[in-house]
Order: C-alpha cells, then sequence, then structure tokens
C-alpha cells in the first residue's frame, strides 16, 4: 500500500496540531481542573468527546469486517445503546453530577459502602490498563501497519502511546477533551468521505440496494441461529453492556461530570446519541459495500453469511484490512492523509479517555483514601504519575496480547460476563430503596463467581456452551439482582440518609415538569429525548 509524500505531511500536521491545541487547552491548577476540566464544559463539547472517546481504531476496523461478513447487523449495538443514553440522561445522570462524585465506584460507596466501591474500582483499573489501553495500543498498531508496513509494531505502539500521553499526562481531561473535540470532527468527516466514495464505486443507493436486498444482509432482525446478534439478544442482552458503557464506565461518564450544568450533561449525552445513529452509514455500510467492489480480487464471492475464519482459510481474505484497504483503494491523494488522521483520532481518543479514567480512579478512589489531606496540586501529580506508568504498562503489554488472541477477540464476551452485576446494582441502588450494602456486596459477588464458572468452563476446560452471550448477560443480571434482594430483606434496613440523597422518587421527575413549563420546546431535554427515541425506531423500522 503506496502511501504518498502529500498524504504522510497531512498527518503529521495533524499529530502535531492535536497535540499543541490540547496543551495549550489545558488546565491542571488543582483536582477539579485536571480530573473533571474545572466542571465547565458545555454540551457540544461532551458530545463530541464522548463520541471519540466511545470509537476506537478496532471500532472502525471491527465495524466495517463485521459489515463486509454479515451485513449491518452489528448496528444494534449502536442504536439499542442510543435507548440507553436516553435513559441515562433521564435518571441517572443527575444524581451523578449533584452529587460531585470523581469517580463511578464512588456513587456505590455514597449509595452502599466502601466494599462495593473498592471492587468495582479494582476491576476497571486492572480492565482499563490490562485490556482497554493495551488492546487499544494493539489494534491500532495492527491497523496502522496495514497502511506503514515497514515499520515495527513496537515502534508504532510507542509513537501512539507518546501523542496521546504527550497531552493527556500534562494537560488532564481538559486537553484530552478539547483534543476529543478535534478529533471527533475529523473522524465524522473523514469516514462520511469514504463512505460517499463507496458508495460512488458500488454505483449508488439503488445498485448496493439491489445487491444486498436478498437475505439479511441489510436487515437489524436476525433469527436467533445468528452468530452476531440473535433478535433475543438484542433486545435483552445489548442493552446491559451498553447500560454497563455508557452509564457505569468510568471513560465515558467522567466525560459527563465535567459538564458546568445537569442540562449540559443531558444535552451532551443526546447529542453523542444522535451522532450514533449515523455511525450505520459512516462505519457499518462501508464494509458491507467493499463486499460488492471486488476489495480483495477475489471474483464471484458468494453472497450468503460467511464466517470470517473461512473467508480467510478459503478466499485469503482477512476481514481487519477491509478499512484501510478500502482507503487506499478509493481514496485520491490528499484525502488519504484525511482518513489516516481519522484512524489516528480513533486510537489516539481512545487511549487518552483510558488514561484518564485509571488516573481519576486511583487517585480518588485509593490514594486520596489514605491521605485524605493531600491538596489539589499533590493529587494532580499522582494522578500524572498514574497515566505515565498506566502508558508504560500498555505499551509493554500490547505487542504480549498477539500471544493471547482471547484477550482482544473475546473482550465483549468477557465484558458480558462481569458487566451485570455492576449494572443491576447501579440499578437497584438507584431505584430501591430496601437494598442495602450487604445486598449490594452480595449481589456483585455472587455475579462475579457465576461469570467465573461461565468463563472457567469456556475458556479453561474448553467446554462449549450453546447459550449466545448476549443471552447469558441477563440470567447473570438476573441472578446477582435476586441475590441483592434476598440479602437485603434478610438484613437490616438501609441507612436513612444514603437512601434519600441517592434513589430515584417520582417527586424529582414533578420537580422537572414544573421546571420544564418556561422552557422552549427545542431546549427541553424530554422534548430531544422523545425525538431521539422516534430516530432510533424509525432507524430500527427501516432496516427491520
Amino acid at each position: 500500500m503506496n502511501i504518498s509524500t502529500i498524504d504522510i505531511v497531512i498527518l503529521a500536521t495533524f499529530l502535531v496540531g492535536i497535540i499543541w491545541w490540547a496543551l495549550k487547552n489545558g488546565k491542571s491548577q488543582d483536582s477539579d481542573s485536571y480530573f473533571l476540566a474545572g466542571r465547565s464544559m458545555t454540551w457540544p463539547v461532551i458530545g463530541l468527546s464522548l463520541f471519540a472517546a466511545s470509537v476506537s481504531s478496532s471500532t472502525l476496523m471491527g465495524h466495517s469486517g463485521e459489515g463486509f461478513i454479515s451485513g449491518i447487523a452489528v448496528f444494534n449495538y449502536n442504536w439499542i445503546s442510543v435507548l440507553v443514553m436516553v435513559f441515562f440522561a433521564l435518571f441517572f445522570l443527575p444524581f451523578y453530577i449533584k452529587s460531585g462524585i470523581f469517580t463511578m465506584p464512588e456513587f456505590l460507596e455514597r449509595r452502599f459502602d466502601k466494599k462495593s466501591r473498592y471492587y468495582f474500582s479494582f476491576i476497571t483499573i486492572f480492565g482499563n490498563v490490562f485490556l482497554d489501553a493495551a488492546a487499544t495500543l494493539y489494534t491500532g498498531a495492527l491497523i496502522i501497519r496495514l497502511i506503514f508496513p515497514e515499520m515495527e509494531l513496537f515502534t508504532i505502539i510507542i509513537i501512539m502511546a507518546a501523542v496521546a500521553g504527550s497531552y493527556t499526562i500534562i494537560g488532564g481531561l481538559s486537553s484530552a477533551i478539547n483534543a476529543d473535540m478535534i478529533q471527533a470532527a475529523v473522524l465524522i468527516i473523514g469516514s462520511a468521505i469514504l463512505y460517499f466514495f463507496a458508495l460512488d464505486a458500488i454505483g449508488g443507493w439503488e445498485e448496493l440496494y439491489t445487491r444486498f436486498n436478498e437475505g439479511v444482509w441489510l436487515k437489524l432482525t436476525r433469527p436467533m441461529s445468528d452468530p452476531t446478534v440473535p433478535w433475543l439478544g438484542m433486545w435483552i442482552g445489548i442493552p446491559i453492556l451498553g447500560f454497563y458503557f455508557w452509564a457505569n464506565n468510568q471513560v465515558m461518564v467522567q466525560r459527563v461530570l465535567s459538564a458546568k450544568t445537569i442540562d449540559h450533561g443531558r444535552k451532551g449525552v443526546l447529542f453523542v446519541g444522535f451522532l450514533y445513529l449515523f455511525t450505520i452509514f459512516i462505519f457499518i455500510l462501508p464494509g458491507l459495500i467493499a463486499r460488492g467492489i471486488d476489495l480483495f480480487g477475489v471474483e464471484n464471492l458468494p453472497y450468503d453469511m460467511i464466517d470470517g475464519s473461512i473467508l480467510k482459510s478459503s478466499f485469503g481474505i482477512n476481514t481487519d484490512q477491509v478499512y484501510p484497504r478500502m482507503i487506499v483503494k478509493l481514496l485520491p491523494v490528499g484525502l488519504i492523509g484525511i482518513i489516516l488522521a481519522a484512524m489516528i483520532s480513533a486510537l489516539t481518543s481512545t487511549l487518552s479517555a483510558t488514561l484518564s479514567s485509571v488516573s481519576t480512579l486511583f487517585t480518588m478512589d485509593f490514594y486520596k483514601r489514605f491521605h485524605p489531606n493531600a491538596n489539589g496540586k499533590r493529587l494532580v501529580w499522582v494522578g500524572r504519575i498514574t497515566s505515565f506508568l498506566v502508558l508504560v504498562f500498555a505499551v509493554f503489554w500490547a505487542p504480549i496480547i498477539q500471544q493471547f488472541d482471547s484477550l482482544v477477540s473475546y473482550y465483549q464476551e468477557v465484558t458480558s460476563y462481569l458487566a451485570p452485576p455492576i449494572v443491576g446494582t447501579f440499578f437497584m441502588g438507584l431505584f430501591w430503596k430496601r437494598s442495602n450494602e450487604k445486598g449490594a456486596f452480595a449481589g456483585l459477588m455472587s455475579g462475579l463467581l457465576l461469570a467465573a464458572i461461565i468463563m472457567i468452563t469456556k475458556y479453561v476446560l474448553g467446554m462449549d456452551i450453546q447459550l449466545h452471550f448476549l443471552l447469558l448477560a441477563p440470567i447473570i443480571l438476573v441472578l446477582s439482582v435476586l441475590v441483592n434482594v434476598i440479602v437485603s430483606l434478610m438484613s437490616h434496613m438501609p441507612d436513612e440518609d444514603k437512601v434519600k440523597q441517592n434513589t430515584w422518587t417520582l417527586d424529582i421527575w414533578k420537580q422537572e415538569t414544573e421546571e420544564l413549563k418556561n422552557v422552549v420546546f427545542y431546549k427541553n431535554f424530554r422534548v430531544l429525548s422523545l425525538l431521539l427515541v422516534m430516530a432510533c425506531f424509525t432507524m430500527y423500522f427501516i432496516f427491520f
């Protein structure tokens, strides 16, 4: 794949510009500034930052690859997640911002106790360091190496770590968010350009529809036997994963906590929801189009569902190469540099978000606990050291991942086993006053035990589990919630102050209704939420 000097210059200019812009807008005077950008961000910035942080280089590679293999089924994760965002914005977000918390585990302590907080914080840090950060570097380096095959994998990893770390470690969340704002714009524009070039290459929308209308290529609802998204898993499994990612995940919620007001936080989440509806066009459909434009030089590729491993063994097609191959095949000189900048944006924004997350979790959940009198400057210093060490660990762990493919290949599946107990605990804490700290911790531990049994059975003992992981997730959720209910009912009443401050009631809804009476409709978050829900289901029925 030959890349022109012009494209390389565009890419280098973009990287230098991003670092300069991020450092210029960094804030690190105190802990509020460094970890939560001074709690001063407006909704457009929050929305763009959430979008950039949620889209990694592996997302671009994975979405286009899934589009090539099975059509638009993977979009189910996105549109269902938009519904989750609406629920999160309406109910959970106000409690998070009002409480003044720095981390998601901190909310569990305010509602329950420190045991639940430490458990959640520990597994989040572990996952962020050894899975999120390292996997982002590794998969991103693989993609970039397809474009620059002469470069060593470890060299690419170091460069990418240096780019993201240069502004995140120094400037904190404000630097990361300001960089995300530019990176999100480049990511959206660049991906849209690739979509239109791909659509033109296949002969337009009508030709695309004609070629793939048969079968399930352009359908979201899949049979129960579908390996990607069985229809029942779409409705009862994806919402659990979506809620964990958007409402419990420190990487994402930390950006929401930086909002100047609850209204800005809500509108930022709704904004990224609207952006996510377009991912079917800019991320997924290009992969499907690639199947019809002879991207790999294979004639008469069968137009039916083919497993990715079969494509590789029978036709020599590696679906991880779909996205970078489209870039080089379809785009002219100059535009390639812009799309490469979009790919780098996806990598660095996700890595930056992970660094901010771990830094905040360790500093506020652990260091501050043992050093309660530490001032803001001391906490910022600890945060920077933590970010640097995480980056070093990730750089050296990333190449090792290639020896353990399951860490990347099954990350989403493993998350579907670990996330349900956490999601259940947050729901019980907010909506059931009787849930106490003993019930919460017992629910978390029972869910962890069941998840461990499933993973050992599948990955250590090598036994086949017939149920799709999207169908196992709700089973784990129900078990952990039942344990929470039983233990809570069999033990003491929860602390009244904790319940009153951290539990949703109908009075809250009525109070917000009164406050919205004089708000013009296009600024009313409930109206915007309704429009977003309507747009979601419209999209679903178009591709039903």
